[in-house]
């Protein structure tokens, strides 16, 4: 059989920017084991399936998988795989309902923008952690830890000159580590992500790692809105709104970069 296969890039306003992500729409499950060769044969960061859900409060069941592993929260293929949806696929509703591992996930479109709904994972105070702080190669004023162990820095400089031992980093058993700092002018804070233990030595733009770090600059620096930066080499901006119920609201902008066919 073939299958519909989609490249976006999402966080960017044009192609070659943001962080790029396979959707592969399908009519029904194929097997894991398919789903995790395709996510490997695409090596992209995330490898987004859906397919249509029988239930009654979802359009649509969403799975991510790395080219390593499955994971249980994906920002840029959800935003991507809504691109998809509404751009390519006919999707003719405002708002489009994923149901995944972290529940009912929301992506609606506001102007060039597609806000998604997630639920917000506050970071916990972390003992420091000595291994990590070497591999990074800069020390970091403090950790803290939600899914991803955090480490924040006092300046935006120390984030962007970081080369870190990704061997090191994947010795630490921590399934991503985060590298953050306030930022300056149009930004609040700045951050890069790493996560080579999942096939992910750097992942452009994260959007699972700012429902943690907006929860955690929003308390920090007072604000509940919120517009962050990602300084990877493509970088990407994320806009972020702390809500009513442990939610938090992350929003970005998508483009396609191809549509083809996938013979699986």
């Amino acid at each position: 059989m073939d299958s519909a296969i989609y490249q976006v890039d999402a966080f960017a306003d044009r192609r070659f920017a943001g962080n790029p992500a396979a959707v592969m729409p399908f009519d029904a499950w194929p097997g894991d084991e398919l789903l995790q060769a395709l996510a490997g044969e695409n090596n992209l960061a995330e490898t987004a399936f859906f397919v249509a859900s029988p239930a009654e409060d979802a359009d649509y069941d969403l799975r991510w998988f790395t080219p390593k592993a499955e994971v249980d929260l994906c920002g840029h293929a959800t935003l991507a795989s809504a691109h998809i949806l509404f751009t390519e696929l006919g999707f003719t509703g405002e708002l489009v309902r994923f149901q995944t591992k972290s529940g009912i996930l929301t992506v609606r479109r506001e102007d060039d923008r597609l806000v998604m709904d997630f639920p917000a994972r506050p970071p916990r105070p972390a003992l420091y952690d000595e291994a990590v702080a070497t591999a990074l190669g800069i020390r970091p004023r403090l950790f803290v830890k939600a899914r991803d162990l955090i480490a924040v820095y006092e300046d935006a400089a120390d984030v962007a000159a970081l080369r870190p031992d990704m061997r090191a980093l994947t010795r630490s058993k921590h399934f991503a580590v985060v590298a953050t700092a306030p930022g300056d002018g149009e930004f609040d804070f700045v951050s890069r992500f790493f996560a080579p233990a999942i096939g992910v030595d750097e992942d452009p733009v994260t959007g699972s790692a700012h429902a943690e770090l907006f929860p955690y600059w929003g308390q920090m620096q007072k604000k509940t809105e919120m517009t962050a930066r990602q300084i990877s080499a493509r970088g990407g901006t994320v806009w972020g709104k702390l809500i009513a119920g442990g939610r938090v609201e992350i929003a970005g902008e998508a483009v396609t970069f191809f549509r083809g066919r996938a013979e699986v």
